[in-house]
């Protein structure tokens, strides 16, 4: 009889066990279960962050190298960057700390908005750039090509200016200069070449006839040089001497006429002034002066 209890005993034991193990292996498979799809659901999450993170990184360079493309144009935009930064930053802080696939994806297409919107405004601002850049070459071009013109119309004005200043310019035919020597008193005269015997130099020329030059009273400003060129003067005083060329310079002889814009034929003359002294022998020159410019020239020789 105890016999018979203590196998059932043992049944109801062995049978306990095995329902215990096999609760202990269910336990087992759904933990194992669980496990694995953690470790999906982790991978799953990692791929999805490593994803986003790839797409801020691809956005990021692409604006950076947007800005360096463009270079200081892309300073004008400095608002718009600081709010691209300032997306990104919140991105990198969402992925990091508080993950939200659906929050991160929102707030990526957010920042792809920003950015397309940044480069077609860097791209319009480039264009714009561009025509003000082409239409300040050409104003400066239109600018070149007027200084240019003025410069030769300047040229051709100048160049008129002086052909209308020669054209109105006196000149001073036929200069022949000679010695003279007076007979009789000194109311008689004859040309000589003998430098003991000359008294006065002679001076005739003919003043050609100019409708251009202004007509009126004219200074004729005659110089004499000696053979050792010398000018012949009254004095070494400022009387004695004319402005020519912005210089002042001697002369010999001064002749106020009135000038009627046709021709006229004069003579003057140069009075010894030492009476007993001969004039020195050699070639003289004779220079015929008038407004500024010499009108005429020529020269002499007494022996």
């Amino acid at each position: 009889m105890a016999e018979e209890i203590n196998v059932k005993k043992y049944k109801r034991i062995i049978l306990a066990e095995s329902i215990l193990l096999v609760i202990l292996i269910i336990l087992l498979i759904y933990s194992l279960i669980n496990t694995r799809t953690v470790i999906v659901n982790s991978d799953k999450t990692t791929s999805e962050k490593l994803h986003l993170q790839s797409e801020l990184d691809s956005l990021l360079a692409q604006h950076q190298a947007i800005k360096t493309s463009y270079g200081a144009l892309s300073d004008s935009l400095s608002t718009k960057d600081s709010i691209i930064q300032q997306n990104a930053k919140e991105i990198r802080n969402l992925l990091a700390i508080q993950y939200d696939y659906g929050k991160v994806k929102r707030k990526l297409d957010l920042l792809r908005k920003i950015t397309q919107n940044y480069v077609r405004q860097i791209d319009s601002l480039y264009q714009v750039n561009e025509m003000l850049t082409q239409e300040n070459v050409k104003i400066k071009t239109d600018l070149s090509h007027e200084k240019d013109k003025t410069r030769d119309l300047t040229k051709n004005n100048d160049s008129l200016t002086r052909q209308v200043n020669q054209a109105a310019l006196l000149k001073a035919y036929n200069v022949v200069t000679k010695g003279v020597h007076m007979r009789a008193g000194g109311k008689k005269e004859e040309e000589t070449e003998k430098a003991k015997k000359t008294d006065k130099v002679k001076i005739c020329f003919t003043l050609s006839e100019n409708k251009l030059t202004r007509a009126g009273t004219k200074t004729i400003y005659i110089r004499i040089a000696r053979p050792d060129n010398l000018i012949i003067t009254k004095g070494n005083e400022d009387i004695y001497t004319f402005l020519y060329q912005g210089q002042k310079i001697q002369y010999s002889i001064k002749k106020v006429i009135d000038y009627q814009n046709s021709t006229m034929n004069m003579c003057v003359y140069w009075d010894k002034a030492d009476k007993d002294k001969d004039a020195m022998k050699g070639v003289y020159h004779v220079a015929v002066f008038c407004d500024d410019y010499e009108i005429g020239q020529s020269s002499f020789e007494l022996k």
